[in-house]
């Protein structure tokens, strides 16, 4: 199924979750912000969180700079 992530479109598979996405995308579960549809998705939630057809997907990661 096709979804939107961080505006481009990718392809995964029907079930796919959002830890399923970090996984994929080799991102720790620690330090990113993951919101689905314009709703943040809390961490403790991620493997319960399926995207669907059509879904938007945003990931953002902690910059530390000073």
């Amino acid at each position: 199924m096709r979804i939107e992530l961080n505006g481009s479109p990718r392809e995964v598979a029907d079930g796919t979750t959002i830890a399923d996405l970090l996984t994929a995308l080799q991102l720790p579960a620690n330090g990113i912000a993951v919101a689905l549809d314009g709703e943040v998705v809390p961490r403790a939630d991620h493997a319960r969180a399926p995207v669907s057809e059509g879904s938007v997907v945003e990931i953002l990661t902690a910059v530390q700079g000073g």
